[in-house]
């Protein structure tokens, strides 16, 4: 964002925060840790290899204790009193590495130095792969109430292609022993439009995620990322480039198979069995709350100031031990990126945006919206219609000119 303050490293103790934005509080925890490097991933992810002996989950968990409790102490000096937090979110990288015991100790930091809400949500990301009976049953007891499941594909060939290491069938299997050991909300990610995959493939991964009893689905159409495995092999010719009209397919078939199974989308990419399913932590980025993005590479956003983390887990945990936050850098918000940000997340959402919200030209680009068929008026609200969801993207540059 070209009017946003950019800070360097050196400059980060300058990182003023104004007070919280009024919105729901979350915590995310980035854990950067993964046993191999999927083809189609630029997260900021790290093998055992790549990091060799300059960082650990050891030193890491050391420093999250001390980041935490860092930012409390500086959210402790606003002017008004930290929020409760009602959501955290631990993510990767592959959380499930750290085993029941390590996703227990990230939690046992998290509320050392943080009071959490009656009711609150946390979310874990695991790869199928590494969990079992036990882990779940671990991860439930130090209090963790959902968990996210990497399933992708329950095609063996498209998982090939994605350098996914799960067998087919393992992340329905862990997510049934999930709801064994008391889990009510498990979420199942696909990813669809992987070169190679046919209709029926599709319609096997959606077969399967709908006998595994899961409450929440997410599908992303795959995006090939510059700098990725799978961009060089795309770009050698050796994969063909994902097609938009079969994206477009795939995504229409899987909102069918959701919707006659009764998960309803609340967001284009999201599907949920009720309102109690909805992932809290995800909404609350897409309505504009604040969070604490806890981790190397991990950003946060407090009241219109946003900042992210140095992302190497060595350089995090030097930066640590100087008492110091570990931010790279950090920019304020004008009002009016503030308003582009909340026109691009809510006209994702179901509920879609308030017509009052918008400003007088993109008023008259909702009209034209609306006319083309993209969205609807639904009283006070312009939402997307069916085919408004393919094309999401392309209604947010029309409002935003």
């Amino acid at each position: 964002m070209s009017s946003a303050a950019d800070t360097t490293e050196a400059e980060t103790d300058d990182l003023v925060l104004r007070d919280f934005g009024g919105g729901p509080f979350g915590i995310y925890v980035h854990v950067p840790f993964c046993a191999t490097r999927c083809g189609y991933c630029d997260f900021n992810t790290y093998t055992a290899g790549e990091l060799g002996t300059s960082a650990s989950p050891q030193s890491w968990l050391e420093a999250l204790r001390v980041e935490l409790a860092t930012a409390a102490e500086r959210f402790a000096a606003l002017p008004t009193t930290t929020p409760d937090v009602a959501t955290i979110f631990v993510g990767g990288g592959t959380p499930s590495l750290l085993g029941g015991d390590g996703l227990g100790a990230v939690l046992d930091a998290v509320r050392a130095n943080f009071t959490l809400a009656a009711g609150v949500e946390v979310t874990t990301e695991s790869n199928p792969e590494s969990t079992s009976p036990e882990f779940f049953d671990q991860i439930r007891a130090a209090g963790f109430t959902r968990v996210s499941l990497g399933m992708q594909s329950a095609a063996r060939h498209v998982l090939k292609v994605l350098d996914r290491t799960h067998t087919p069938g393992r992340a329905v299997a862990a997510a049934r022993e999930a709801r064994a050991a008391g889990f009510e909300h498990v979420n199942l990610d696909l990813i669809y439009g992987t070169p190679g995959e046919r209709a029926a493939d599709l319609d096997a991964s959606l077969d399967a995620v709908l006998s595994a009893g899961v409450d929440h689905v997410s599908a992303y159409s795959l995006i090939v990322e510059d700098g990725t495995a799978l961009a060089r092999r795309v770009r050698r010719g050796e994969l063909p480039a994902p097609d938009d009209d079969v994206l477009a397919a795939r995504y229409e078939r899987i909102d069918a198979r959701l919707s006659a199974a009764g998960l309803t989308w609340y967001e284009v990419s999201n599907w949920a069995a009720g309102d109690s399913a909805r992932c809290r932590h995800n909404l609350g980025y897409w309505d504009g709350g604040d969070w604490l993005g806890a981790g190397p590479g991990a950003h946060s956003h407090v009241g219109g100031v946003r900042w992210w983390n140095i992302k190497h887990p060595a350089r995090y945990a030097d930066r640590m031990a100087d008492g110091a936050l570990p931010v790279a850098g950090c920019e304020t918000l004008t009002d009016d990126e503030r308003y582009t940000e909340r026109v691009m997340l809510a006209v994702r959402l179901r509920t879609g945006i308030l017509i009052t919200e918008l400003d007088s030209a993109a008023t008259s680009a909702a009209a034209r919206v609306v006319a083309d068929g993209l969205a609807r008026r639904t009283g006070d609200r312009l939402v997307l219609t069916d085919r408004g969801r393919l094309l999401a993207d392309g209604v947010v540059r029309e409002l935003l000119g």
